[in-house]
């Protein structure tokens, strides 16, 4: 074992969470930590890590942002020709963890996830810097491909097909909605005694809340 890696420790004590303060229902709760994080100025406080099963069955994992939250669930957009898109398409399962380390805090999410609207994927589209929207056009995301180069070329080139600055929703970008199933919120503590309040949908659409031991 790396010595200086087993030392790595901190002693969590900014904060507990506990069932009588803790909203009913988690999309509040979730709002409620949503609030305190902005507040914080934590840097990317949208970033989170989206698992997903690969084709092959394995457990496929990569950091993405936030783009919005209802009581339904939560939005983010993407390449639906991704990896990511085409595991979502076979297994429209995922998972969610948000990591606030300044807050000693995180939310790990289950849901069912589905593409959002072309109209909201429109809207959110032209909110888009410029470079990004024609970036959306520009790179066959997880394809393989011959340089960096390459790349920079399909990117110039549209450049100059979209320099009046009108560029379309591609039909392979879009958004989507994870509907949570579960929501656990976790509290760093002292001796490693951490608290976790885990929320659980039941068939009649109600939410159950237990403790669940660090």
């Amino acid at each position: 074992m790396n010595k200086d890696i087993a030392s790595i420790r901190r002693d969590y004590q900014l904060a507990s969470l506990d069932e009588a303060s803790s909203a009913a229902h988690p999309m509040d709760q979730f709002g409620h930590w949503w609030e305190e994080a902005i507040q914080s100025n934590i840097d990317e406080v949208n970033a989170f890590t989206l698992s997903t099963i690969a084709l092959n069955g394995a457990p496929a994992a990569r950091v993405v942002l936030l783009k919005g939250f209802t009581p339904q669930g939560f939005v983010f957009f993407t390449n639906y020709d991704s990896d990511k898109g085409k595991e979502i398409a076979a297994h429209p399962i995922v998972a969610m963890n948000f990591f606030w380390k300044e807050l000693e805090r995180q939310v790990r999410i289950t849901g069912t996830i589905k593409k959002v609207s072309t109209e909201e994927s429109e809207q959110y589209f032209h909110t888009r810097p410029i470079g990004s929207q024609v970036g959306a056009w520009s790179s066959p995301q997880s394809q393989v491909i011959p340089s960096r180069e390459y790349l920079e070329g399909l990117m110039n080139a549209n450049v100059e097909k979209y320099k009046d600055g009108n560029v379309p929703l591609p039909p392979h970008w879009g958004g989507y909605i994870v509907h949570p199933t579960s929501i656990e919120f976790w509290q760093g503590r002292s001796s490693r005694l951490h608290d976790r309040l885990h929320y659980n949908l039941q068939e009649n659409h109600s939410w159950t809340k237990v403790r669940l031991a660090p």
